[in-house]
This record gives C-alpha cells, structure tokens and sequence, in this order.
C-alpha cells in the first residue's frame, strides 16, 4: 500500500510539472497576428483563420482586414510582421525604405472579362464600347491595358474604361443587366454566373497575358514579411510559410469546406459562391525566388503606366526573401 502512494505521488508530481512547465512556456510566448484580407484573399488561408499554426515561441492569431492601407500602416509601424499585399503595394512599400520582403505568391491572375452583349465575343468587338474596370491603377487596371494594346486597341480612346464600381458592384451590375461588360477576379465572376446564366467570357485574360508577357500568368497576392523579423526568425518564417502552403493546397482539395469556414469566419463571401469558385481560382504557392520573373513582368507593366506606384524602378535583390 505504501508504495503504491509513492507511485501516485510520483506520477500526481510529474503530471503538475508537465502542466506547470507547459503554462509557463504559453506565458512566455510572444503573439504573432498574421493578417490576411476580408474577401478573395482570405479564401486561400481560411484554414489558418480556423486553426492558427503552432509556431514554437509564439502564440499566433489571425486578423482580417478590409483595406489595403490598412495592411500597409501596419508593416510600417513595426504592429504587422507578416501579411498580404498586392505586389504593386508592397513594392511601393519597400521603396520607401522599409525592409518589407515578399516571401511567396498566393494568388494568380483568375480575371475574368465577362459580357452579356451577344455581339461582344472576342477583344476586337470592345472597339467603342465601355468596359467596368476595377481599381484604377492597380493590377487589372495596368494588366487590362497592356492586352488592349497588344490587339491594337487604345485604352481611353478606342475602348473607354469605366472605373466607377468595386468588384461585387460590377457583379451585380452585370446581374442586374445595368452594364454590359465587366472585369473582375474571381469569386465575383463566378457570383455574376450564378446571378445570370447568359454572361459569357469575352477572352481569357491569363491566356492573352501570358501570349504577351513571355509565357508567365501575372500575381495579384502575395505573402509578405518583415525583413527584420525574418532575419531574426528564419525557423519561425519558415513554418508560417509551410502553414499557408498547406492551407491553399486544403482549399483547391476541399472547395466545399473551404466556403463553409469563409462564411462562418464572416470574411464576406458566401459558401456556395466560394465552393463554386475554388476550381477557377488562381490560389497557387509560388516562394518569392520562383515567381519573382513573373512578378518582375507584371512591375514591368507599372512602370510603363506609372513608375512612381512602385518607387520608379524594380525592386532590388532584397526584396525577395531568400
């Protein structure tokens, strides 16, 4: 009897170290939020907004924001250590002076320039007419004008670009038959297909980008890093990385699910548009070293257009995380 007491004093003592040293060790972690955005974005890294990943020496917890400058704001005040940007925002960024790195590609073309105008069939027939364009002076703005031009089309003069509506607008605009042609990424153009079943694709935009741009789809997200908290943390880096790779390879294997979490994360989407709009996003994994040609050719096309929103030259080695 007396040592089978011992034995439960043995085990109660090492059952209240293990407690002790695993409160203590939840104590001494720092927070890391990872931001990600409210929307399209958000789709790829819902997993994560369920599930945090478990980084040795940090508590991590997910923020979604709703504007870009918001994203920005942080980076520069040192808050924000990783998050997503549009490459021409965090290439902006960096050029001020800010170590910011971009660490890996989320998000690949997945434009779409849909019509519900029986005559409008090809990017010949948008000659006079007006198109709905989102976000003046951001990728679809500068992508869109550089696959006019190639057909010989004069953006503003041959076909007029209309920058009046955001992205769900121009989905319910088209719906609704208030506007005839629109440009959008994905999920909206699914929303709009769901909204009205005689829209069509009036080209491919990633086939006649790629046609253009020398055999490579252009970014629309990236990740992005803190240089100095990468240097610091390159272990910590490294698994956030792993984490977001695993979530968007979950995403494309599990649509359903997928819009299920965006919906009960409230990122602004609904599930059955998300599950239907998985399968023609372009939610890739591409680390900074692979893509960054692909990013280099999409600057390119800011350069051209407005040099100054990306600091008025191409990123320097740095910018790339190794």
């Amino acid at each position: 009897m007396k040592n089978k007491k011992i034995v439960l004093l043995v085990l109660f003592g090492c059952i209240l170290s293990g407690f002790l040293f695993a409160k203590g060790n939840s104590e001494n972690a720092k927070t890391l939020t990872m931001y990600g955005f409210r929307g399209p974005t958000g789709v790829g890294m819902i997993r994560l907004f369920d599930a945090p990943p478990q980084i040795p020496g940090y508590s991590v917890k997910m923020e979604a924001l709703a504007q870009h400058d918001q994203m920005a704001a942080r980076l520069i005040s040192g808050e924000a250590k990783v998050g997503v940007l549009p490459p021409d925002v965090a290439a902006k960024l960096a050029s001020t002076g800010k170590d910011i790195r971009v660490a890996a590609i989320i998000g690949m073309g997945m434009l779409d320039l849909l019509s519900s105008d029986p005559a409008v069939r090809s990017l010949d027939d948008l000659k006079d007419r007006t198109v709905q364009v989102p976000a003046q002076g951001a990728v679809p703005d500068y992508v869109f004008r550089r696959i006019l031009e190639a057909r010989g089309l004069k953006p503003d003069h041959d076909v007029k670009l209309d920058f009046s509506l955001a992205y769900p607008e121009i989905a319910q605009s088209l719906i609704a038959g208030r506007i005839s042609v629109g440009l959008m990424p994905e999920p909206f153009a699914t929303m709009a297909r769901l909204g009205r079943s005689d829209l069509h694709s009036v080209a491919n935009v990633q086939e006649e980008w790629i046609r253009i741009a020398g055999g490579e789809n252009f970014p629309l997200t990236a990740v992005v890093v803190d240089g100095a908290f990468a240097d610091a943390n390159p272990q910590a880096v490294a698994a956030i990385l792993d984490a977001v790779k695993d979530s968007i390879e979950w995403v494309q294997a599990h649509p359903a699910e997928a819009g299920a979490l965006v919906e009960k994360h409230d990122l602004g989407l609904r599930a059955a548009v998300v599950t239907a709009a998985v399968p023609n996003s372009g939610y890739v994994f591409i680390p900074a070293a692979q893509g960054r040609s692909s990013l280099e050719a999409l600057y390119r096309a800011f350069l051209e257009y407005n040099p100054v929103s990306i600091g008025g030259a191409l990123p320097a080695d740095g910018f790339y995380l190794k």
